[in-house]
C-alpha cells in the first residue's frame, strides 16, 4: 500500500520586497506629513539666517551712514562728509591704537603660530597621554577673554603676582612689572592672547600634520631623512594651507580684540595699550560722539575686509586649481 501523503500544503505567499513595502507605507501616509517633512528644514534654517543677515547688513549700513553725519549724543542726520574720518585719523588715541595694533598683531600672530606648531609637533610624536595633553592645551579656548584678562592681570600685578612670588623666594632684585610700564604693557596682552589661542592653532596644525600621506613619511625615511628634516622638507610644505587659515583667523582676532585688553590693562597705563576697538567704545559710549565712533568702527571693518577678502579670493583660486588638476 502506498502511504497517504496527507493534506496538500498550500504554497507560501511571496513576501513583498522592501522597496514595495516602503512605497505602500509612503502612500498610506497623509499628504500633510510629507509637506511638513519637506518644509520643516527650510522653516528651521532660513528665518534665523535671514534675520541674522538683515541684522548684520542693516546695522552695518546704518553705522556707515552715521559715520558721515554730525551725530553726537543723539543721531543727527546732517551730512558732514569725511569730517569724522579726518578727526579720528588725526586724533592721538587712534594713532596710538594703530601703532599698538601693529605691535600686538605681529607679536600675537607670530608667538601663537610658533607655540601652536611646536605643541602640534610634540603631540604628533604619539606620546603617552596624548588625549590629556590635547585637552590641557585646548582648555584656554573654553575660557572667555574676560576671564583670561582678569587672571593674567593678577599674575602680572607686581604687588601680588609673579614678581612678588619670585622675590619672596629670595630674589629681591627680580623685576617683572610690565603691566605698569608704558613701554612694555602692550606685550602683556601679547602673552595673554597667545596663551589662550595657541591651543586652537595647535588643533589646526595637528589635524593638518595627521592628514599628510603616510607614503611621504616612508619615502623620506627611506632616503635617510631624520625627524627634523622630515618636518621641515615634507610635512610643513604639505600643510601650507593650514598656515594661511591660522594666519587669517588670528589676524581677525587681533583686529577685533576688546575684552582681553579691557580686563587686563583697561587700555592703560594711561592710553598706552589702546586698540581700535577701545577707541570705538570710548568715542561712542563714554564721550557720546556717535559720528566719530561710527567712523572708527567702519575703519575697523575695512581692516577686517583687507584680511578676509584676499583669503576668500585665495580659497576660490585654490578650488579652481584643484578642480582643473584633479
Amino acid at each position: 500500500m502506498t502511504p497517504d501523503p496527507g493534506p496538500a500544503t498550500a504554497p507560501a505567499a511571496p513576501a513583498l520586497d522592501a522597496p514595495r513595502a516602503a512605497a505602500r507605507r509612503a502612500a498610506a501616509r497623509p499628504a500633510w506629513r510629507d509637506a511638513i517633512g519637506r518644509w520643516l528644514p527650510h522653516l528651521v534654517l532660513w528665518p534665523p539666517l535671514l534675520v541674522s543677515v538683515v541684522h548684520v547688513l542693516g546695522f552695518t549700513g546704518y553705522t556707515t551712514w552715521m559715520s558721515f553725519t554730525a551725530s553726537t549724543l543723539m543721531p543727527d542726520y546732517e551730512w558732514v562728509g569725511l569730517r569724522n574720518y579726518t578727526a579720528v585719523l588725526n586724533s592721538r588715541n587712534w594713532q596710538i591704537a594703530t601703532d599698538n595694533l601693529l605691535i600686538y598683531g605681529a607679536g600675537f600672530v607670530v608667538l601663537t603660530t610658533a607655540l601652536g606648531l611646536l605643541l602640534a609637533v610634540l603631540i604628533d610624536q604619539r606620546v603617552r597621554g596624548e588625549n590629556l595633553f590635547r585637552t590641557i592645551y585646548l582648555y584656554p579656548m573654553a575660557v572667555s577673554f574676560v576671564v583670561t584678562g582678569t587672571v593674567w592681570a593678577w599674575l602680572l600685578n607686581p604687588s601680588i603676582g609673579i614678581q612678588r612670588l619670585v622675590r619672596s623666594m629670595g630674589w629681591g632684585g627680580f623685576r617683572f612689572d610690565w603691566l605698569v610700564d608704558r613701554e612694555m604693557a602692550i606685550y602683556t596682552i601679547v602673552i595673554a592672547g597667545a596663551w589662550q589661542a595657541s591651543g586652537f592653532a595647535m588643533a589646526l596644525f595637528l589635524a593638518g600634520i595627521r592628514s599628510v600621506d603616510a607614503d611621504l613619511y616612508k619615502a623620506a625615511q627611506v632616503d635617510g631623512a631624520g625627524p627634523w628634516r622630515i618636518y621641515r622638507r615634507v610635512v610643513l610644505p604639505a600643510i601650507w594651507p593650514i598656515f594661511i587659515a591660522v594666519l587669517v583667523i588670528l589676524l581677525q582676532y587681533t583686529i577685533k580684540t576688546f575684552d582681553l585688553v579691557r580686563a587686563l590693562t583697561g587700555g592703560g597705563p594711561g592710553i598706552a595699550t589702546q586698540l581700535p576697538a577701545l577707541v570705538v567704545y570710548d568715542l561712542m559710549f563714554q564721550r557720546g560722539l556717535l559720528g566719530r565712533g561710527s567712523a572708527a568702527a567702519v575703519m575697523m571693518l575695512l581692516s577686517l575686509l583687507l584680511v578676509l577678502v584676499p583669503y576668500f579670493g585665495f580659497m576660490r583660486w585654490r578650488r579652481h586649481r584643484e578642480a582643473r588638476h584633479g
